[in-house]
């Protein structure tokens, strides 16, 4: 019984997807009177909690905070006071109810992931997976890129600092993990230049789309050191060891068209059709059973899961090569615009 009214406001609560202070002391009022005679700190907490959010509903009505924008859709860009606060260098905006968008987005450099990104990007994925407004995920570039890749500079700082070379391994390693893990299903929109940690979230994504003009490329041994950051647990699935091995220890580049034939990516579209194809995907699955596709994402990514210690192996190796000399002259070659003259 007492269960029983404690779980009737909330549904209640839940059913308003923007409850006021209001409605939220009306009804939890009787489950709170049941809690009185208690009289510990869950009640505290219960009472701090219906106080706070009338201080939030307040806050969003400060015209200081970002509004609906007009880029095709009616958007709501996330207030940083919600779940993702801890994402500052994250573009986040809900383009529709229940689709969460985030955009890379670093101008004049094509996107590329910057120390500070990288770190998000390993850590917003169980953030998502906790968020019960979040049925679905698109994850796009901006201004006509996916992700030019790591930032160079974060690539010697990796190189010349064990404690960034420490962390940035756990921040790899959680960002394969954690998006495998993560129950909401996710659709990527790749455009332009598809590279390094952008690339693994772009293919690690359940459904990928590609442009015509979308180029993409794991450049690891070109730069000095083994491919590790998400090639070795999926591109062997997605397309075959054969193509794998030529794409990867030759850092052969392909296109949109390629990726789809060989099946490296779901599907090829116009470039002009990329955004409404990824965000009606994106709907699809956030009006569909959640838990019928959520199941089915994990028993899929199980296949995933069981290549875990190839992709560990990968990513040691990489940043034992991280620590070594072929890493500085490849950044140097890359920075220089030549061919790289490796020493081993």
């Amino acid at each position: 019984m007492f269960l029983e009214e404690f779980h009737q406001p909330l549904r209640v609560i839940r059913a308003d997807s923007r409850p006021d202070a209001r409605t939220f002391r009306q009804c939890l009022a009787p489950a709170l009177c049941l809690l009185e005679p208690v009289e510990d700190a869950l009640v505290h907490r219960a009472v701090q909690g219906v106080q706070d959010v009338g201080s939030v509903e307040r806050d969003r009505e400060d015209a200081s905070l970002p509004r609906d924008v007009d880029v095709g859709h009616e958007v709501t860009i996330i207030p940083r006071v919600d779940l993702y606060a801890a994402y500052p260098s994250l573009e986040l905006d809900r383009p529709v109810p229940n689709v969460l968008r985030i955009t890379l987005r670093a101008a004049g450099r094509l996107n590329a992931v910057s120390g500070a990104m990288h770190a998000e990007l390993a850590a917003v994925w169980k953030t998502i997976g906790d968020d019960v407004e979040t049925r679905a995920v698109v994850v796009r570039g901006s201004d006509g890129a996916f992700s030019a890749g790591g930032d160079l500079d974060l690539v010697l700082e990796i190189a010349n600092d064990a404690e960034a070379r420490a962390r940035v391994y756990q921040e790899a390693r959680d960002l394969v993990y954690n998006l495998v893990n993560c129950p909401t299903p996710v659709v990527s929109a790749m455009t332009g230049p598809a590279v390094g940690a952008g690339l693994a979230i772009g293919l690690l994504a359940d459904i990928s789309i590609a442009t015509p003009h979308t180029r993409i490329v794991d450049g690891h041994t070109k730069l000095g050191v083994a491919a590790g950051d998400h090639a070795a647990i999926v591109w062997p699935l997605l397309c075959g060891m054969a193509k794998a091995k030529y794409h990867l220890l030759l850092c052969e580049p392909l296109d949109g068209v390629e990726a789809e034939r060989i099946g490296l990516v779901s599907l090829c579209v116009p470039e002009e059709e990329l955004e409404e194809r990824a965000l009606a995907l994106a709907v699809r699955l956030a009006e569909g059973s959640q838990a019928a596709i959520r199941h089915t994402k994990a028993a899929l990514n199980e296949w995933l899961l069981a290549a875990g210690p190839a992709f560990d192996t990968s990513l040691a190796l990489e940043f034992l090569d991280l620590a070594g000399p072929d890493v500085h002259e490849g950044v140097a070659a890359i920075r220089e615009k030549r061919p790289p003259r490796f020493e081993s």
